[in-house]
């Protein structure tokens, strides 16, 4: 295990505004950094980053924690791969406090199976391309063919994979990896027996990468012709590859893509390669499948700008519409570019610069409208009904666009190249707004009524039922648990102390209970701290291996909104810190709190007096205790301003 002092230095280093800026786009808002959630398709950004307590929260989906859990959430990391990987990343020696037992190893075996058995495939598929004659003589050759450099090669560690039917099956199971694994990756296929084939055989190999750069699948290229094979193979869908959520190249380019503020999207592999090596890094590739609303939210994190690269193919052409329309649905802004006839995105970067690529790229990149409006006036020719077609298939296209502005200029646009009046065009937008606007009411319906019924019971769920006084307790305690207060005794004497002490000393003193298991156990750790003289307050538990106290530490320690400076620079508007009204804070919740004990309390000695066989005495003594407790139920009214 890793030892504590290793974990203390980790989160002592790390940043949180760093690692996370390598995932998400992330400005500044106020002290905090904000960015679209990673975690939802959102459009307005609501995902939070404190620099300063060294925490995030998405909003959106409600996570949140640590610089640890962000990667565990983000790239299903364990605990300890997310360690490692920080420790790797700030250059931390890692020290083990004693050596991992059976049982934890094949725990984590199991656990990140997947993961270690691509890594494994990775480095077995690169030795064989480098060290081995076939390898060289077939794969590296292939490679050198393409223009690829040793640098190249090696950058986005390219392979190559035996002709031999087992070879790699029969090394990974020499390595220890069972036929479950092997089978559960897509690398090996069993049929009717034990004995495993490679997938890959005779194929040179592309590691399919995450954003962190975990290996999650493979892509496969056939050299020979000669044979009934698939040109292209890729890993099958496993817990860990989802082709339709992944981009190639991302790991790669992730960087170049925010330096730029704009994506550059292909088709192929060899593309994103052969533009990296001339030296246009901001590159990526749907790997050949058509573009999903997931892949176009990768991008989204990173940038808001895309142009995509067409090689001129025009049954490519015409199936690149459908994408188009998810990325303006997405509010990504869409240029497309076409190749000089012959020409593709790898055989332009082998023949040009990176200045001319650029240079090329800036001049002959035009908006989706001109585009589209090209390609369906070139089918139209003189005919009128094709050419309304047309003009209904684009302002369907500007229909899908959310931003007003953007929509009124795009219609302008059309205008003039179509050669049509704003007012039929813009009555055309309005009633493709209309039909969209009703089928969306149709699917929210049907989204809605299975979410009813939560909808109610969080309306019904009142300012001072026990849930919410207990999550004010526990902000308390985790935001402000360390700060000192002055407070009132019974009688009317001051006296200071901190917010864990009184929080502490209030539940003792009166006996109260809390309701969420989560929460007592919150409390039972921030005693243990207090009893040892330690005030374990939100820092304690956005750092230890628990990920729900760490979610709703974080929860507690960051705040949705920030006061601009322009309150008081500007405005001359001068706001009170919170901390100055927390002694009132602290006061009124534990009154409140009292009040919903007590009323509990006494819902339990009424539900004696409806027992049929309660004698007259414990009756009595039932009413008696009734009696006291409302008389200090409205005492506690009293002093919240209420009327019972």
């Amino acid at each position: 295990m890793i030892s504590r002092q290793t974990i203390d230095a980790i989160f002592s280093t790390a940043r949180v505004e760093e690692v996370i800026g390598d995932f998400v786009s992330l400005k500044r808002s106020g002290s905090n950094l904000k960015g679209l959630s990673p975690f939802a398709d959102e459009k307005t950004p609501s995902f939070m980053v404190s620099p300063a307590k060294q925490i995030w929260k998405d909003f959106s989906t409600g996570k949140g924690g640590n610089v640890v859990t962000f990667l565990m959430e983000h790239e299903q990391f364990t605990y300890p791969e997310a360690l490692r990987w920080l420790a790797k990343k700030y250059n931390i020696e890692i020290e083990e406090d004693r050596e991992q037992t059976d049982e934890q190893k094949e725990e984590l075996k199991q656990r990140e199976s997947l993961f270690i058995v691509s890594e494994f495939a990775k480095k077995y598929f690169e030795e064989q391309l480098f060290e081995t004659e076939e390898g060289q003589n077939v794969g590296l050759s292939y490679f050198k063919e393409r223009g690829f450099t040793k640098q190249t090669i090696e950058k986005f560690e390219l392979g190559y994979s035996p002709a031999k039917r087992n070879a790699f099956t029969e090394a990974a199971e020499k390595k220890g990896f069972g036929k479950n694994i092997l089978e559960a990756s897509g690398l090996s296929i069993y049929k009717d027996s034990d004995f495993g084939i490679d997938r890959f055989r005779e194929r040179v190999i592309f590691p399919i990468h995450s954003f962190s750069g975990r290996v999650l699948g493979f892509g496969g290229r056939i050299l020979r012709s000669d044979i009934k094979a698939a040109k292209y193979l890729n890993s099958p869908e496993s817990d860990i590859y989802h082709k339709s959520k992944i981009l190639y190249g991302i790991y790669q380019s992730k960087q170049a893509i925010l330096k730029e503020n704009e994506c550059l999207l292909v088709e192929g592999y060899t593309d994103v390669i052969s533009l990296h090596q001339a030296g246009i890094e901001n590159v990526v590739s749907s790997s050949g499948t058509a573009l999903t609303p997931d892949q176009i939210r990768l991008i989204k994190r990173l940038t808001p700008n895309v142009i995509i690269l067409y090689d001129g193919d025009a049954a490519g052409i015409r199936a690149s519409f459908r994408g188009i329309d998810l990325i303006l649905e997405q509010e990504l802004n869409v240029k497309v570019l076409l190749f000089p006839n012959g020409e593709d995105p790898d055989s332009f970067a082998q023949k040009h610069s990176s200045e001319e690529i650029k240079t090329y790229i800036e001049e002959n990149a035009t908006d989706f409208i001109r585009f589209k409006a090209g390609v369906l006036l070139e089918e139209a020719k003189d005919s009128p009904v094709k050419k309304a077609e047309l003009i209904r298939d684009i302002i369907h296209s500007i229909s899908l666009i959310p931003n007003v502005i953007q929509r009124e200029l795009y219609i302008q646009e059309t205008s003039k190249i179509m050669d049509v009046r704003e007012e039929v065009l813009f009555k055309e937008l309005g009633q493709n707004i209309q039909r969209k606007q009703k089928e969306d009411r149709e699917k929210k319906q049907k989204e809605e009524s299975s979410a009813q019924m939560q909808i109610v019971k969080e309306e019904v769920l009142s300012v001072n039922s026990r849930q919410v006084i207990e999550e004010e307790l526990i902000r308390l305690l985790l935001q402000y648990g360390d700060l000192i207060v002055d407070l009132k005794d019974e009688q009317g004497e001051l006296y200071q102390t901190t917010v864990i002490e009184e929080i502490i000393s209030q539940f003792e003193t009166n006996d109260l209970r809390w309701g969420s298991e989560l929460y007592q156990s919150i409390f039972e750790d921030i005693k243990l701290g207090f009893e040892n003289e330690e005030l374990r307050t939100g820092d304690f538990f956005v750092k230890i291996f628990d990920e729900e106290k760490t979610k709703i530490a974080s929860e507690a320690m960051m705040e949705k909104y920030s006061l601009s400076e322009n309150w008081s620079k500007k405005l001359n508007i001068h706001i009170k810190p919170k901390e100055d009204n927390i002694s009132k804070d602290i006061n009124d919740t534990i009154l409140r709190y009292k009040s919903i004990y007590l009323e509990e309390v006494i819902g339990e000695y009424s539900q004696i007096l409806m027992q049929e066989d309660i004698s007259g005495e414990v009756r009595n003594e039932q009413l008696e205790k009734i009696m006291i407790l409302t008389e200090m139920r409205a005492k506690i009214f009293k002093a919240l301003n209420r009327v019972i």
